[in-house]
């Protein structure tokens, strides 16, 4: 079976609450994991919550980064969602594990767009037939 792209949904636990709540943090290490991944930043987008967390997606040329925040109980969900080969989703992710100082954390690696084309290269950008 082949695959237009790899998602990996991600809880890290225990990390430092200061910065699970904090915006600008947060922005910077996605930014950054997107950078060491190989990826492609398209346009990031933040949003800060009262009374605290955090809520973020980086849509990127191969798909999107994206985590939401609980700071009270020092977790925080992340979702790495990349088309094609070239792009270094474990890369992201221990870079995120370091950067966010969690203990723990669980994986969930699933294949996206998932087809059984025998003896065909299949591309995540193929080329289209314009009518």
């Amino acid at each position: 079976m082949k695959s237009l792209g790899k998602h990996f949904i991600i809880e890290f636990h225990d990390c430092d609450p200061d910065a699970l709540n904090n915006k600008e943090i947060l922005e910077s290490h996605i930014l950054e994991s997107v950078r060491v991944s190989g990826a492609t930043v398209i346009q990031p987008f933040f949003h800060q919550f009262s009374p605290h967390g955090v809520s973020g997606i980086v849509v990127i040329a191969e798909s999107h980064f994206s985590i939401h925040t609980w700071p009270e109980y020092g977790y925080c969900a992340v979702d790495i969602f990349t088309c094609g080969e070239d792009i270094d989703n474990e890369a992201a992710l221990e870079y995120l594990r370091t950067a966010l100082q969690s203990r723990h954390y669980s994986l969930m690696e699933m294949k996206r767009g998932t087809f059984d084309i025998p003896g065909l290269e299949l591309r995540h950008k193929p080329e289209m037939e314009l009518r």
